[in-house]
């Protein structure tokens, strides 16, 4: 690959919030001033692009065409005032909060302004050959300078620690069933996003390109250039966006504001979902299905929902999408009926590739819905399971009216209640095989993901037009930038063992970090051997305190990862499963605290206590939401764990025991294998049910508030989100915000409880709970209460 730097630049124009530079007497360099906050750089090779629209950006959840998104429009985006200086050898750019320098040789060094009002460095580029563009191809490269104390966080789905420092990593979208997850790259996701957090201050720096690249982030070196990272691409255009924090959490949400709003799906999505390719692979799917159902009820497992793999669209061995197999399923919609009469919801997995044998292939192939072979008319071929198959585009109009007619004819007119988006990495390898582009035809190569994003969207807005006043939910394992936007996602097909139980938690963290928030993974283990007893019983603990909280399986010998599967722990799991429908109610809020404020419900340690230097050691300690502490025993035979308690100031509550803990410090706590360690924050309020079964707000009738007081004097306001769980109904404020302010000084402990909007919920009240030994008074909207850890009634004003 023959790369050309590009070195000299002149000043052109400023348009709006566009400044425009010429590169070398060719090329064209855009800067866009966005907010005070964000800015972004555009190259133009030849002062063209090789791909004229975008479909990641969406600011404030703005989806706009199925077309794509005009590459160079700033609409929502505020375009703050800004100024420009220039002299022959510099331009400088000004927001309210960022400096941007352009050098000579071409190359952008970045400043923020600090609390005392000065300008301090950043960020920059490597002093030489920064911009690299290809000479036969179509190549781009960008390289920084790093620095040996930098951390890098983010690139969404990848093994490994989550401090990517010193690390190389691909973005290829694969089917890497059975990975290492400490070490296999490419996954399942392309997400080419990082942080940068050094001395005290974070940035982002998210990459716009959908092909193949690779991002180094320190583990290569050169003697010629000093310390350096780069973001390298096989196609496409050089278009990144710089966005200063100061904090991680700060840059986390800003890009999660640029590329889409989380979807706030139903409740019932939050709730157990069960699965295995072995029932619906077997010859009576139908019945295996129901009973599991009845085995459910018969150990006290709550459960929501259960996702149907592709085993009921096979034909012998094969699979092929919308495909029924009577003789398994003999009767689909009574099969829906008896699972929705026992409060449980269906998801059936679909996939975009139909098998050259497929009943309708010819018929897709007559309408041209299929990804075009790049040297002939034909449908392109890849490798598909265990024959060859040809891929769906869904840049093409037609085939998704085709996708959206199937997906409610064969799916929501029999009572599926949900899309599983499943084996959408679109593995074509022909990298020039040809996508119609909604009229303007693009090679695979550009914009690969982005078939995955269209899919997901096909199948949102078929979900959405059949019951329009219900929320989707949508399921997706493959995936790019905005596919929050849609779906809950998972980490694949991962293999079974107590390392990938200790690495999928730091997966997760880092998709978190990356705007992929409503996650979870295969609680078991989905390839390789049976998890042993105990291994399944810290995998099911783990699990229920993830967004997506699923068991499914695919052993090596046959059997099947179930709640009772080992009757020696069946009490073990039952206990984490209840324990997690108790704390629905905290769940659900921290949903739609990702919805509405961007906020990430997985949360490392350091996200909320970055003044704390020790949180920013690798762990496998973790947060949901802001208020509980995860500590998950991920090691075998380990009945007690090593907690380093974050300094919030104001300590930590052990959450079985109430005994109160001074953040700051390493606690050990027991952790029998009937235990999860956990932890809540001095100074919250955590809400729970007693309805321990399938979700359904109009059964839900009992609340708790569990308060968790500051030990000394402490106040802070919390809000708690409620509505049916269903509709959008909340969007004409037709739902329920509990506002509580809790005051804490030596002598009490204060509620005022209020509330917001008209949903009225199942509950008329709380059952407030203080902590074991607490002997202050408790007031409660002016009541005085004799607490001593006892139960009390309050009513909301």
């Amino acid at each position: 690959m023959k790369m050309k730097s590009v070195k000299d630049w002149n000043y052109v124009t400023s348009i709006g919030n566009r400044v425009d530079i010429e590169c070398d007497g060719r090329h064209v360099l855009h800067i866009f001033i966005l907010e005070d906050d964000l800015v972004r750089v555009l190259l133009k090779k030849d002062k063209g692009l090789r791909l004229d629209r975008t479909w990641c950006i969406a600011p404030e959840g703005d989806d706009g065409d199925w077309y794509g998104r005009d590459r160079l429009s700033t609409k929502g985006f505020s375009l703050p005032d800004y100024n420009i200086e220039i002299d022959g050898n510099r331009l400088r750019i000004m927001t309210d909060l960022l400096r941007l320098t352009v050098e000579r040789p071409l190359r952008l060094d970045w400043e923020y302004k600090n609390d005392m009002g000065e300008w301090v460095t950043l960020a920059s580029d490597r002093k030489n050959s920064a911009y690299m563009l290809g000479v036969k191809d179509d190549a781009v490269s960008h390289f920084m300078s790093r620095s040996l104390e930098d951390r890098y966080y983010g690139l969404g789905e990848k093994t490994g620690n989550l401090n990517r420092a010193n690390k190389r990593y691909q973005m290829c979208n694969m089917d890497s069933m059975g990975y290492d997850a400490e070490r296999t790259d490419p996954l399942y996701k392309h997400i080419p996003f990082y942080i940068t957090q050094v001395n005290k201050v974070s940035y982002g720096i998210f990459y716009d390109n959908l092909a193949t690249c690779w991002l180094d982030m320190g583990n290569e070196l050169d003697n010629y250039h000093g310390y350096y990272r780069s973001y390298r691409a096989e196609d496409g255009d050089l278009d990144y966006y710089m966005i200063y924090g100061p904090t991680v959490l700060d840059v986390t949400k800003r890009y999660t504001r640029l590329t889409g709003r989380t979807a706030l799906g139903p409740k019932w999505s939050l709730g157990f979902s069960g699965s295995t390719m072995h029932y619906t692979d077997a010859n009576n799917a139908q019945e295996q299905l129901l009973q599991f159902v009845k085995l459910c009820r018969q150990h006290g497992i709550p459960c929501d929902s259960f996702q149907l793999s592709s085993g009921y669209t096979s034909i012998n061995d094969k699979r092929y999408v919308f495909n029924w197999n009577y003789s398994k399923v003999p009767d689909p919609e009574k099969l829906a009926a008896d699972f929705h009469q026992e409060g449980m919801r269906l998801a059936a997995n679909i996939k975009p590739c139909l098998l050259q044998d497929h009943p309708r292939f010819a018929e897709v192939k007559e309408k041209g819905l299929f990804v075009k072979d790049s040297e002939s008319n034909e449908p392109e071929l890849s490798q598909f399971w265990d024959d060859e198959g040809s891929h769906l585009d869904f840049t093409n109009p037609e085939t998704i009216s085709w996708w959206m007619s199937n997906v409610t004819e064969q799916l929501l007119q029999k009572g599926i209640d949900s899309t599983w988006n499943d084996n959408n990495e679109f593995e074509i390898w022909d990298s020039n095989a040809r996508c119609a582009g909604f009229g303007n035809e693009v090679p695979i190569k550009l914009i690969r993901p982005l078939q995955t994003l269209l899919m997901m969207r096909a199948s949102f807005e078929a979900q959405m037009k059949y019951s329009e006043d219900t929320r989707p939910y949508l399921i997706s394992r493959s995936g790019c930038a905005g596919m929050h936007r849609y779906a809950q996602t998972w980490s694949g097909d991962n293999s079974t063992s107590w390392k990938t139980l200790r690495y999928n938690i730091k997966m997760g963290l880092g998709m978190s970090l990356s705007g992929i928030y409503n996650l979870g993974h295969d609680v078991g283990g989905f390839s390789g051997e049976r998890p042993e007893p105990e291994l399944f019983a810290r995998w099911v603990q783990n699990g229920i305190m993830h967004p997506r909280f699923t068991i499914h399986s695919w052993n090596d010998d046959g059997t099947v990862n179930e709640p009772w599967m080992y009757p020696e722990i069946t009490p073990i799991v039952r206990e984490a499963m209840t324990l997690r429908y108790r704390l629905m109610p905290y769940i659900y809020n921290v949903l739609w605290q990702a919805h509405d404020a961007y906020e990430p419900m997985l949360r490392p340690t350091f996200l909320d206590h970055e003044h704390d230097s020790r949180t920013f050691e690798e762990c496998d300690d973790f947060l949901l939401g802001q208020d509980l502490l995860v500590a998950s025993v991920v090691e075998k035979g380990q009945r007690y764990r090593d907690v380093y308690l974050p300094d919030n100031r104001d300590g930590w509550y052990d959450f079985h025991r109430h005994e109160w803990y001074g953040g700051g410090q390493t606690v050990t706590l027991p952790a029998p294998l009937e235990e999860l360690p956990l932890l809540a924050r001095a100074g919250s309020v955590i809400p729970t049910s007693s309805r321990i079964d399938y979700v359904d707000s109009s059964l839900d009738d009992q609340r708790q508030l569990l308060v968790f007081p500051f030990k000394g004097v402490g106040q802070r306001k919390i809000t708690i989100f409620d509505d049916d769980g269903e509709s959008f109904s909340y969007r004409q404020g037709d739902c329920l915000h509990v506002i509580i302010d809790l005051k804490c000084d030596n002598h009490s402990i204060e509620l005022n409880i209020s509330k917001s909007g008209s949903w009225s919920p199942a509950y008329q009240g709380f059952v407030l709970q203080l902590p074991m030994g607490e002997r202050r008074p408790l007031f409660v909207n002016g009541i005085r209460y004799e607490a001593g850890g006892e139960f009390l009634l309050a009513e909301v004003s």
